[in-house]
């Protein structure tokens, strides 16, 4: 059974930091044959769900929303199924519930997991 589990969210305050990690299981990150995209996405009350970045089967290529730019860090270890999202310089607007997402392109399979709060208020 393919799951996805985050974990590290929290309250925090503005300027501050927070890493958010993923672990996946059930399947293969990424080998010579089976590849998956992984990104993180965001929801805040009202909003839609807004994908904040994304990484590489293998890591060589990372995209962010604007909003995320120069404070926000995707990194992965296939090994261990993970991924993760170093969050700094955080502001109230990056309020949100953090979903981790898995897509493999060659099937179109895709997994959510359940989503974690993060709070960044005084």
């Amino acid at each position: 059974q393919v799951q996805l589990v985050e974990s590290g969210g929290g309250l925090v305050q503005p300027a501050g930091s927070l890493r958010l990690s993923c672990a996946g299981s059930g399947f293969t990150f990424s080998n010579r044959f089976i590849n998956y995209m992984m990104s993180w996405y965001r929801q805040a009350p009202g909003k839609e769900r807004e994908l904040v970045a994304s990484i590489s089967s293998f890591g060589d290529t990372k995209t962010y929303a604007d909003s995320v730019k120069g404070r926000f860090t995707i990194s992965r270890d296939n090994a261990k199924n993970t991924v993760d999202l170093q969050m700094n310089s955080l502001q109230p607007q990056d309020t949100a519930v953090y979903y981790c997402n898995a897509v493999r392109s060659a099937t179109g399979f895709t997994a959510w997991g359940q989503g974690t709060q993060v709070t960044v208020s005084s």
